[in-house]
């Protein structure tokens, strides 16, 4: 019998608390973080932005390579509602984007997610009390606004991602915590060099070519990050990913 939305949700919060141990792997669990969120809350793809402390945001996680690019596209203009909700530090929500386009809201990040294949956007913010680390994207190729409960459960994802984020802090000043997001963000690009090899050498796209890394990291019980050094000093290599992946 298949589990109810309650179950899947209860499952997710309780996959997401197990993840909140000493050493886990930030860039992993935000990538679950979104896959989760297009899963329970019937949007088709979903994002995640991180600042790092110093007045700049970047991309952090993708549920597709369409949101990975929406995000990138929101955090060039810093437009979008991603940017409008960590301004006001309350969920932004559109409905219509091309409403928005038309409008001008967001001259430059509303032409780029229609073009990528969205209708609709809408962000929460990823907020701990006075501190706001970053935002959760939720997207839809169709153009609707989503409804109060599903903002409310993606409001409390975000909650549940900004305590893993601040999780393993030891202590609460922000220069470590801008050394930690920022320490983050290297990572990033190290994983993105690594989709970008493994996706030439099996000629896959961007997105699979993640889904393989991740599959190998979750097989040798390592760090997305460490795998991806690996490959790229030569200790492990694309066959190897793709082998054991």
């Amino acid at each position: 019998m298949s589990a109810t939305p309650d179950q899947r949700l209860a499952r997710t919060f309780v996959a997401l608390a197990d993840t909140l141990v000493v050493g886990f792997d930030v860039l992993d669990f935000l990538s679950a973080l979104t896959e989760r969120s297009v899963e329970l809350l019937e949007v088709d793809a979903a994002g995640v932005i991180l600042s790092d402390q110093r007045g700049g945001w970047r991309p952090a996680a993708g549920s597709s390579e369409r949101a990975d690019l929406v995000e990138l596209f929101a955090v060039q203009a810093r437009q979008g509602p991603c940017f409008d909700c960590v301004a006001e530090g309350r969920p932004v929500r559109s409905g219509d984007l091309a409403t928005e386009a038309a409008l001008r809201r967001w001259p430059q990040f509303a032409p780029a997610a229609l073009d990528a294949g969205f209708r609709a956007a809408s962000a929460v913010p990823m907020r701990l009390r006075e501190q706001t680390v970053g935002a959760l994207t939720l997207l839809k190729q169709a153009p609707v606004d989503p409804d109060d409960n599903t903002i409310a459960i993606g409001q409390a994802l975000a909650d549940v991602a900004t305590i893993g984020i601040l999780h393993n802090r030891a202590a609460s000043r922000a220069e470590l915590l801008a050394e930690e997001l920022e320490a983050t963000l290297r990572r990033r690009a190290v994983i993105e060099q690594a989709k970008g090899v493994l996706a030439e050498h099996g000629g896959i796209d961007m997105h699979e070519a993640f889904a393989a890394l991740r599959r190998y990291a979750h097989a040798q019980e390592r760090g997305l990050s460490e795998v991806a050094r690996d490959l790229a000093d030569g200790t492990v290599s694309p066959a190897d990913i793709f082998a054991r992946g």
